[in-house]
């Protein structure tokens, strides 16, 4: 009986070209699990119609797992309470959907009684990285397999050889785009965009292309750190992700040009349309503001980058990633309030109010009106006592700062 292998499948070039190859290469019988984390979203595709691309490329069978809600309500609210952005921007796009994949892929490599796993990476990518560790880290036993690594063909070599075994694709050699997409926006690669210097084509946007010139507001609502309404309108965490890309992305906001520094050492150019992803995290971090207590909200801050590399890097299933969540869902008990954001055509947003029950606001204390209760004359000592030290160093030490150096 020839080895059975569960591949990770998304319809693209690379894994439908995959599944051809390992029959023919490797001999093997090839699973298709096509995991849908929200990339039906901007679809002209039916998942139909994917699954009929994997058999007509040799597959057994193609299994499609509906993990929309679980994207959001793990994967996306764990992101949204971390303010998530590797390196200060990419909200992890991709990097947040892997886990979601590898979860699935391990469940129906044990329903099919499959001694090993694939993906369709190639080794410069990050992904790899993502699919592998956290395999590994679920099913120790599994064999992986990575035939993009192998095979050594250009993208336009794949698309010769899906051309060559009548498999259905739709990338060409003239748009040669690689989009990775799901429920918090879309990564696209290759193609002109692989010079950091020229300006990304219009033709692969799809979240943010301007429809809409008019500002829009709207009042986006937590509870405990997690977006539960619009406008006092509840909705459920996907939904309102669906609907925070089309309202913000109609306006052009979301758009992300990057280069980026990769896992394996390699920087690339990266570009993103992520709406949803960077006024969520915008508006949650907002919400913060007003009411953590400043030791806790600098530590958390500091830990937040931290938490972005660890997914980033492909470690959703480790232990420091688990110990960091512990920290940041703590924190996260009184992050509940509305937070009103105007966005502007072409791609503008700020962040115009925000409330909340437990805010450490007071407004007594901050003012200099009339309403002031802030006892003024406490500061005196207060001053003295925090600059002592400087003052006692200053003093005996540190008189070379009173005289400018002689030129």
């Amino acid at each position: 009986m020839a080895k059975r292998v569960v591949l990770a499948y998304s319809g693209g070039l690379d894994t439908s070209v995959a599944v051809r190859w390992m029959i023919e290469e490797w001999g093997v019988e090839v699973v298709c699990v096509l995991v849908n984390v929200g990339q039906d979203a901007e679809s002209s595709e039916s998942f139909e119609d994917i699954q009929a691309r994997a058999i007509a490329a040799g597959a057994l069978e193609c299994v499609v797992v509906d993990a929309r809600d679980e994207m959001a309500d793990e994967f996306c609210a764990n992101a949204i309470y971390a303010n998530a952005r590797y390196e200060g921007k990419y909200p992890l796009v991709s990097a947040l959907s892997r886990p979601v994949i590898v979860r699935h892929l391990v469940d129906q490599a044990r329903k099919f009684s499959a001694t090993a796993v694939a993906h369709g990476c190639t080794g410069k990518g990050n992904d790899q990285v993502r699919f592998e560790v956290g395999t590994h880290a679920l099913a120790p036993d599994l064999e992986v397999l990575a035939p993009a690594r192998n095979w050594g063909m250009t993208r336009a070599d794949s698309v010769d050889f899906a051309e060559k075994w009548d498999i259905p694709i739709r990338a060409s050699k003239e748009k040669i785009y690689s989009i990775d997409e799901n429920l918090w926006g879309r990564a696209i690669e290759c193609g002109a965009m692989e010079d950091p210097w020229a300006t990304p084509p219009e033709e692969p946007y799809t979240l943010t292309r301007v429809t809409n010139v008019e500002p829009v507001e709207l009042v986006l609502s937590f509870k405990a750190c997690v977006p539960v309404a619009i406008d006092n309108v509840p909705i459920s965490l996907a939904d309102l992700i669906r609907q925070m890309n089309h309202r913000a992305g109609a306006t052009g906001f979301g758009r992300l040009d990057m280069v980026e520094n990769r896992r394996v050492g390699i920087k690339s150019r990266e570009v993103y349309e992520c709406p949803a992803a960077l006024a969520i995290i915008a508006a949650h971090s907002d919400l913060e503001d007003l009411v953590l207590e400043r030791d806790v909200h600098h530590e958390k801050a500091r830990l937040e980058s931290r938490w972005s590399e660890l997914v980033y890097d492909g470690m959703w299933f480790s232990p420091l990633k688990e110990a960091l969540d512990a920290f940041m869902l703590d924190t996260q008990r009184f992050v509940t309030g509305d937070v009103r954001l105007r966005f502007e055509a072409p791609g503008l947003m700020r962040i115009v109010g925000r409330r909340s029950p437990h805010a450490l606001y007071d407004y007594g204390l901050a003012t200099y009106d009339a309403a002031d209760t802030f006892q003024h004359a406490d500061s005196e000592g207060y001053v003295k006592i925090y600059g002592l030290g400087v003052k006692t160093w200053a003093a005996r030490q540190g008189a070379k700062h009173a005289t400018p150096p002689s030129t």
